[in-house]
């Protein structure tokens, strides 16, 4: 069975906020600091580390 990244992701996300709670300015901070670390030039060298 194949799954869609963005689909595992969305329900990964949802039941992690349904069951850890975690405060609606921390999923900002997360989300914002990922996407602009995505667009820096520090993307290069963190897809290095992950792979």
């Amino acid at each position: 069975m194949q799954v869609p990244l963005w689909f595992a992701l969305l329900v990964v996300g949802y039941l992690g906020v349904k069951l850890i709670r975690p405060p609606a300015w921390l999923i900002a901070v997360l989300l914002l600091g990922g996407f602009l670390l995505a667009d820096s030039a520090l993307a290069p060298a963190i897809n290095g580390l992950i792979k």
